[in-house]
């Protein structure tokens, strides 16, 4: 059987990358419980209110570093994002590989709602350019790479998702968009990637953090609600504490359908260490071609 992959990394060589990174700053990596391992591996270390993250193998340092110093910016700002912990150099490099750290927030079951995401992202999207080198937003890039790496697919599968590729970039060429151009966008602003604090909602999860259009971080927040069960009300709420509502622009369909497919084609490239993703990917992707809007998806 196949050995587990977090970050893609086995378990023992995770656990080795903590341990080292861990006693680079002083952390105790003892009976570290892993939290989630899709993209990154984030662990909650059981010795210290702090949780580390590895980033996913393959990820340039310096993107880390500049995911860290812009953090660092919205703190000194007093924006409600999750804080680093500690004031020391971030990341640490251990054997090659990333890790920061950040300071825990212990969770209730309840996820952040949508509309708790509004205010956070409706001031971030005002902030005006950052003093840190943030990436510009190309989903068409990002969707090529991953398919460019993309191995579990039958042939079937590339063609449709290459030509609908094709076709979005073109409608894409022909929007107008109503907000402010050059924003600071979250770049996958959802429930998973906010947590609760004493005054309300937090944002984490920076890695995918650009400048860009904001339709992108609202089509993002529409269609968690609408995709992974939580329903249409769930989202209007969010609309209405936003004082915007992205599905009635009208481009909405042609960034919603991109960040769809962004989605899917992320987590095809994934699945060649984690086959337990092909079956919900596939699944998505009959969804797409029968023009359904409202299928559920499976979270990954």
């Amino acid at each position: 059987m196949t050995a587990p992959i977090h970050g893609g990394f086995a378990e023992s060589e995770m656990r080795h990358i903590l341990q080292g990174a861990c006693a680079a700053v002083g952390l105790d990596a003892g009976g570290a419980v892993l939290l989630r391992g899709q993209t990154n591996a984030v662990v909650r270390l059981a010795a210290h209110p702090v949780i580390a993250k590895i980033a996913r193998r393959g990820t340039d340092p310096q993107d880390v570093y500049t995911t860290v110093q812009f953090v660092r910016w919205l703190m000194d700002l007093g924006f409600p994002t999750v804080s680093l912990h500690g004031a020391g150099d971030q990341p640490v490099i251990f054997d090659g590989h990333a890790v920061t750290f950040w300071t825990y927030l212990p969770q209730p079951e309840e996820p952040v709602p949508a509309d708790a995401l509004a205010k956070p992202l409706c001031t971030l999207h005002s902030l005006g350019r950052p003093p840190v080198e943030l990436k510009r937003l190309d989903p068409i890039a990002a969707i090529r790479t991953s398919l460019s790496r993309t191995t579990v697919l039958p042939t079937e599968d590339f063609r449709y998702l290459h030509h609908r590729t094709d076709h979005l970039e073109r409608a894409l060429g022909s929007l107008r968009y109503d907000l402010a151009p050059d924003s600071i966008l979250q770049g996958d602003p959802q429930h998973g990637n906010a947590l609760h604090d004493v005054h309300g909602a937090v944002l984490c999860d920076w890695d995918s953090a650009a400048i860009g259009q904001p339709e992108w971080d609202l089509v993002t927040v529409e269609i968690h609600c609408r995709r992974f069960g939580y329903g249409l009300s769930h989202y209007q709420r969010f609309a209405e504490a936003y004082g915007w509502d992205v599905t009635g622009w009208e481009g909405f369909r042609t960034l919603s359908d991109l960040r769809e497919l962004r989605m899917i084609t992320t987590n095809a490239r994934k699945a060649a260490h984690e086959p337990a993703k092909i079956a919900e990917v596939r699944h998505r992707i009959d969804g797409l071609r029968r023009v359904d809007t409202t299928r559920i998806w499976n979270i990954l």
